[in-house]
């Protein structure tokens, strides 16, 4: 049942992937990219702690949790840059 739940863990969070990268690609507005891009991160962040639990290695919960504090930064960065007048497409 473990190794079920692992696997469609998995399944599950590459489809988001591929679902979040095509959002990413056709945008069609650079907040709608933007929001594609952090949902990509938490989907990575999500796909490197499945992997860590089905090959119990603890060490990658570390790399997870810098990955989400720079993803973090990243989203702030953005918004406070759109924030601020950047180049929007739907003005």
């Amino acid at each position: 049942m473990f190794e079920l739940a692992l696997t469609l863990s998995f399944v599950f969070l590459s489809l988001g992937l591929v679902l979040a990268t095509v959002r990413l690609l056709i945008g069609p507005t650079l907040p709608d990219r933007v929001v594609a891009l952090e949902v990509i991160a938490s989907l990575t962040i999500g796909f490197i702690l499945v992997y860590s639990i089905a090959y119990d290695t603890p060490a990658l919960i570390d790399v997870v949790i810098v990955l989400a504090l720079t993803s973090f930064m990243a989203a702030v960065g953005f918004a406070r840059y759109l924030e601020r007048g950047g180049q929007r497409d739907d003005d």
